[in-house]
């Protein structure tokens, strides 16, 4: 892998998420209300409303608003205050991320847990029993929304069963126990989901790669079925399961929104989405910015992972 082409592509992601903060601060202060009559209230006066509003900087020329907000981000990593409770917005963000990493991560891993065992069943007998069993999960799993399948899991195991808890946060400070009977709902929604999807992708990849005539021949040589399928199969497949996986995990990242509101997960989808109806304009615009960058940072590393899994792999 040449430095060159890991500079031009952080040159690249630079340049999106350049482009991705004009477009949201220039998009964002266009829907309707404003911030200074959210916070004062219906009752507040026309004369109280315009004073906050240059209190808060809201009179100003738009440019000018966005050059003196994307310059505290570059210089000091600062996005600003609060148009609502006045509290740094950094700080808000960074107490929130860990909450949002750590749904994303352990729902990632439970959708690989179910797509690559799957998919891979199913990519060893096409058009067996369990081919098509897989594909009607698969189906079934890409049908469902995330906020039905919640309450559903909600419903079964927290109020039928009533062996998990149907809603909140614990830090893993507290204990792994408490963490863990507090994530696996929220995570398990997503990651039903997500490993749904995978499903389908690690299934036609394996099925490309079985196709194939080394394949063919390590079955010839008398090879096992799981030699074959760990040491030639799933490894030549890598590379496109990577792909999906890196996908999944910028997605859902960036669209956990519902799942954090249903079971009251304090992450950046959560604030995200408050910040909307109380037109928390920085504290959204830092939200957005935030996912596009991760988003953009897990497609990087995606491709940058392709070189490892296979060192044949050339970069332009």
């Amino acid at each position: 892998m040449s430095p060159s082409y890991v500079l031009r592509r952080l040159g690249t992601l630079i340049l999106v998420l350049f482009g991705v903060s004009i477009l949201t601060f220039a998009i964002i202060p266009l829907v309707p209300g404003s911030p200074a009559r959210v916070k004062l209230g219906i009752s507040a006066t026309p004369e109280n409303v315009a004073t906050l509003e240059k209190k808060l900087g809201l009179d100003r020329p738009l440019t000018t608003q966005y050059f003196a907000w994307i310059s505290g981000i570059v210089t000091r990593f600062d996005f600003g205050k609060s148009f609502i409770n006045d509290k740094s917005i950094t700080s808000e963000v960074a107490r929130r991320l860990p909450a949002t990493l750590q749904l994303a991560f352990v729902a990632l891993l439970i959708g690989l847990m179910i797509a690559l065992p799957a998919g891979i069943i199913a990519a060893l007998r096409p058009g067996g029993k369990r081919d098509v069993t897989a594909m009607i999960f698969s189906q079934i799993g890409v049908s469902i929304p995330d906020f039905w399948m919640g309450i559903l899991l909600i419903v079964f195991f927290a109020e039928y069963l009533q062996v998990l808890p149907s809603s909140g946060f614990v830090s893993v400070s507290e204990g792994f126990i408490p963490w863990l009977r507090h994530i696996i709902l929220p995570a398990l929604t997503s990651g039903l989901i997500s490993g749904a999807i995978m499903t389908r992708f690690v299934r036609s990849a394996m099925l490309e790669v079985l196709n194939q005539d080394y394949v063919r021949t390590a079955r010839a040589k008398g090879l096992s079925e799981r030699i074959v399928i760990n040491k030639h199969a799933l490894r030549n497949a890598a590379i496109a399961i990577a792909t999906i996986v890196g996908l999944q995990m910028a997605t859902l990242l960036s669209s956990v929104v519902v799942v954090e509101i249903i079971f009251a997960w304090p992450g950046l989808g959560s604030l995200a989405l408050n910040s909307t109806l109380q037109r928390d304009y920085p504290m959204l615009q830092a939200s957005v910015l935030l996912f596009a960058a991760a988003f953009a940072v897990v497609n990087l590393l995606t491709d940058l992972s392709y070189v490892l899994l296979d060192p044949s792999v050339e970069y332009a």
